[in-house]
């Protein structure tokens, strides 16, 4: 399948679970498939790049492992994503990564996720709590800091400081993500 032919295909891609799933297996089956997915991706300006996002994070989550070759690209330019739907995406597939690496300490996503990959990962994770995002995004995000804080150790003051100052302006969704993650950083530091 041709990018052209993948980028007509994400026009029957919706939020549903089956379609979802139909085009992952898809791509899992190809994975020759997976640059062309990117770079739809990261067409920032093109609606079908948020299909292309949907369709990444169902692929993630069914094998984050397809993500490893092409991590470089990935965390490069994850950061010029910025319509909601597809930003979404991008944050759960870097809570993905990081739970992967540091909860479940997966030898693969061990060995590929690098400590530059980590450092971009931070550097849009905190770009987009202290901007205007969705609250998905900021509670994807969070996890994400929160992991990485437990090697980085500038990270937790930092998250730390901006929930406390945006915890009063928050959603009681983002409330209750923040309260989440004040009992971990608690539990982390009386470790």
């Amino acid at each position: 399948m041709t990018q052209n032919e993948l980028y007509n295909e994400l026009n029957y891609v919706n939020h549903s679970r089956e379609k979802r799933a139909y085009y992952a297996q898809l791509v899992i089956s190809t994975p020759e498939l997976m640059p062309h997915v990117l770079d739809i991706l990261f067409k920032v300006n093109d609606p079908i790049s948020n299909r292309a996002g949907w369709l990444l994070e169902f692929v993630c989550k069914t094998d984050i492992t397809m993500l490893y070759p092409y991590l470089d690209v990935f965390t490069e330019k994850m950061h010029s994503v910025y319509q909601d739907s597809a930003l979404r995406p991008v944050a759960k597939i870097c809570e993905y990564l990081t739970l992967s690496y540091y909860k479940k300490k997966h030898p693969e996503t061990i060995k590929y996720l690098t400590k530059l990959h980590k450092e971009r990962i931070t550097e849009a994770g905190f770009d987009w709590l202290i901007t205007e995002q969705k609250v998905a995004v900021k509670a994807y995000t969070l996890t994400s800091l929160f992991l990485l804080g437990t090697e980085i150790d500038w990270i937790h003051p930092e998250l730390k400081r901006i929930m406390e100052d945006d915890y009063h302006k928050g959603s009681a969704a983002y409330k209750a993500r923040c309260r989440h993650m004040f009992e971990a950083l608690k539990k982390f530091e009386n470790r």
